[in-house]
């Protein structure tokens, strides 16, 4: 183990890294929830393209100036590489103020470095971010089902705030979305 762990802002060269973390992580997250052409398919060369696509836009073109990307990084046998990834930025919810009210659109961690403090760095380094950003309250949309992404915000004091929808992954996918306070 290393100490020398942190996060920092996302590079156009952590775009596969990030690709193959989501990938995974959606396996491990959602694999069990979807159907399996679907949980089969997230690694394919199509599904792949489309997040590369999609977070390098998110690099070279954000929203807005207040949409990151960060990685959180540590060092394996000498070689620094990406463990985990966030994306944030102003809610995009109709019910949500923007102006105050925050998003995590993704947190995906190595599934095989789990549990050694990523998610927990990343989330603060949102939280960081966003207070500077001034914003007040932290949202995420998680799978309404006990999985390890809603156990691991829910562990750390999120909790739900009645919303709920569903989205089509080749089944519906009920999900709820939690919130935090992250200033006054």
């Amino acid at each position: 183990m290393s100490s020398a762990r942190f996060v920092r802002p996302a590079r156009t060269a952590d775009v596969e890294a990030v690709v193959d973390i989501q990938v995974a992580s959606w396996r491990a997250v959602y694999g069990s929830l979807l159907p399996e052409e679907v949980s089969g398919g997230l690694g394919g060369e199509e599904a792949r393209e489309r997040f590369r696509e999609q977070w390098t836009a998110a690099l070279e073109s954000p929203p807005t100036s207040r949409h990151r990307l960060v990685v959180a990084t540590d060092e394996v046998e000498g070689v620094r590489t990406v463990a985990g990834f966030a994306a944030f930025g102003p809610a995009g919810d109709p019910d949500l103020w923007p102006a105050k009210d925050a998003e995590v659109f993704a947190l995906h961690v190595d599934p095989e470095r789990a549990r050694q403090g990523h998610g927990s760095r990343l989330v603060n380094a949102c939280v960081d971010h966003l207070v500077e950003d001034g914003f007040a309250t932290l949202h995420v949309w998680v799978p309404e089902a006990d999985n390890a992404l809603r156990a691991f915000f829910e562990a750390s004091g999120w909790r739900a705030d009645g919303a709920r929808r569903e989205i089509d992954m080749g089944r519906l996918l009920p999900m709820v979305r939690l919130h935090a306070a992250i200033s006054q």
